[in-house]
């Protein structure tokens, strides 16, 4: 018998600086902002995402401006602390989510990093080491299973993997689409380096990962951006 779990819809107050990151990043990856929370509780241990920062809520002067749309009030406008909406399984603190959401936004600035070893001999044959590195040097390490959680970090990494363009790329808007970055942003050579080189990674063809198509429009919007 299959049993579906209905998704819960979670309230996380935070920064409006934050909240403003956490959905450019959404955008970037073509993904919604559960998507970017999901991939971190799936692939983390426990313990990694609590002990990192919680960037908590905003401050008192802190609001954002809404138009109440119900109710005796609709109409009128609304001063409330600024938040992401997120539907996940039910269950999470909202702080936990807000951390996970936190390293997302970290892991993608490449100030943090996530390793999976192999087991050494002895070892569980059905967990693998996880080990955490941040920029300071400062490590954690942890165990996670192989089996399903491995399989649902595949399909994150191809679901948060750009779409290659079917005509290919014909100018710098093209080109930020396929790096990432937003069509009116302008990065610095030392920005577009880094992120090439995070995305060379996982899609050079010889990664688990990679694929020859994305690759090869990696290249070009290098060449388009790297002048």
């Amino acid at each position: 018998m299959t049993i579906i779990i209905k998704k819960q819809s979670y309230t996380i107050p935070c920064s409006s600086a934050f909240r403003d990151v956490v959905i450019k990043l959404a955008e970037n990856r073509l993904v919604n902002v559960a998507d970017l929370a999901r991939s971190i509780l799936l692939i983390l241990p426990e313990a990694v995402i609590r002990n990192f920062p919680d960037p908590g809520e905003p401050k008192v002067g802190d609001r954002e401006k809404i138009i109440l749309k119900s109710g005796s009030s609709k109409g009128r406008p609304w001063m409330r602390k600024p938040r992401l909406q997120v539907r996940l399984n039910p269950g999470y603190e909202i702080s936990f989510v807000r951390r996970a959401l936190n390293l997302a936004v970290i892991l993608d600035e490449n100030s943090y990093s996530v390793k999976l070893e192999k087991v050494k001999a002895g070892s569980n044959n059905n967990s693998t080491k996880f080990r955490s590195e941040e920029a300071n040097g400062l490590n954690q390490s942890s165990n996670i299973k192989t089996s399903s959680e491995i399989e649902q970090m595949l399909e994150i990494v191809s679901a948060l993997s750009f779409t290659p363009l079917p005509e290919g790329l014909s100018n710098r808007t093209d080109a930020l689409h396929v790096m990432g970055f937003f069509p009116s942003e302008k990065p610095d050579k030392a920005i577009v380096h880094s992120k090439f080189r995070l995305l060379a990674q996982i899609h050079h063809p010889d990664s688990k990962y990679g694929n020859h198509n994305r690759m090869s429009q990696l290249n070009a919007a290098m060449d388009l951006l790297d002048v």
